[in-house]
This record gives C-alpha cells, sequence and structure tokens, in this order.
C-alpha cells in the first residue's frame, strides 16, 4: 500500500497513519468515545495532536479509561496524581475541565439526554462533507456548538478544538480529495 494516497497530515509516521486509516473520521456514535475524543482534543490545545495520540494509553489508563461515572467523582487526591503523572499533559486547567466534562455529562445523562444525541443534534445525524481542497481550522457551526458547550459548562471547547474534534469523530468528513478514506466513510 506505499502508492496509497492519505491526507497529507497522516504521511510521515507510522501512529498517525494508522490513526487515520482506521479512525480518524469515522462516523462516532458512542458517547463515552464521543465525550473522550472531546477531552482529548481540550488536552491538545497548544500543542500537536500526536504528542496527544503518543499518550492516549495513558490518558486512558490515567483517566478510568475515560468512564464519566469514575472521572466525574475524581478529587483533589485524583488532581494531585494526575499532576504527578509524566505519561500525560500535567495542565491542571485540562484536568479539572475533564473532570467537570464528566461532572456535565452524567448530569444531561441522569435527565436522559445522551451525549451522542446531543453532538449529532447540530448537523440532525448528517455528516457534513466538505469539498476535500481547502483547510478549514473552524467553521460558524463549529461556533454554534463550542458556544453550546461552552453555555453547559464545558471547557477547552473553542471553535477550533470543536472543529477538529468534529473532524475526528466523522462529524465533518475532511479527507483531503485524493485520500482513500474520503469515500468510505
Amino acid at each position: 500500500m506505499t502508492d496509497t494516497r492519505r491526507c497529507a497530515w497522516a504521511e510521515n509516521d507510522a501512529l498517525m497513519r494508522a490513526y487515520h486509516d482506521e479512525e480518524w473520521g469515522v462516523p462516532q456514535h458512542d458517547s463515552r468515545m464521543l465525550w473522550e475524543m472531546l477531552m482529548l482534543e481540550g488536552f491538545q490545545a497548544g500543542l500537536a495532536w500526536i504528542i496527544i495520540l503518543r499518550k492516549r494509553d495513558a490518558f486512558r489508563k490515567a483517566f478510568a479509561k475515560f468512564d464519566p461515572e469514575k472521572v466525574a467523582r475524581f478529587g483533589k487526591r485524583d488532581i494531585t496524581r494526575l499532576m504527578g503523572d509524566a505519561g500525560i499533559v500535567r495542565a491542571r486547567a485540562k484536568i479539572e475541565a475533564t473532570i467537570r466534562g464528566a461532572q456535565l455529562y452524567c448530569e444531561m445523562a441522569d435527565v436522559g439526554e445522551s451525549f451522542d444525541d446531543f453532538c449529532w443534534s447540530f448537523t440532525k445525524d448528517k455528516v457534513i462533507k466538505n469539498d476535500g481542497r481547502h483547510l478549514l481550522a473552524m467553521t460558524p457551526l463549529s461556533e454554534q456548538i463550542s458556544k453550546e458547550m461552552k453555555r453547559r459548562g464545558f471547557k477547552f471547547v473553542g471553535p477550533t478544538i470543536v472543529y477538529a474534534w468534529m473532524q475526528a469523530v466523522g462529524i465533518a468528513n475532511d479527507h483531503s480529495a485524493k485520500c482513500f478514506r474520503r469515500t468510505q466513510v
């Protein structure tokens, strides 16, 4: 498969290629996974995604496999533990935002609102397929979603982070026009 064309960002690293080929842009409807990816995108703020991808297993271990019910109960002792964990990004504000994000996720579930339904409601369950020629950093829709997430109390959900998350979880198909995955997802 050496002649397989991918999105340019995935060409030069085996881990990025695997992420691109197997996961990025695939429409995700598992509420927990949508939340996990949103939290990881928040940790990515100001960093390269490859850093987060390389640390993803450590993040999963540190954050109880991103089980929102468990993370929602994290307290000061857990924050101290996480701040000492060299396997993850040790940013207190991002750690606290993840704990609060878990609490918000659980609050939504407690009133019968699925995170999956919430995430996909902005597109009426449809994938947005962009032209594959223009690289977007944010869109009016990512601004709208960001605004609603912030209104609900989520942190590290600016429109650029939200758009990167939308691409990652397949709400937006931004595979390049010549990428072999574009028509597969």
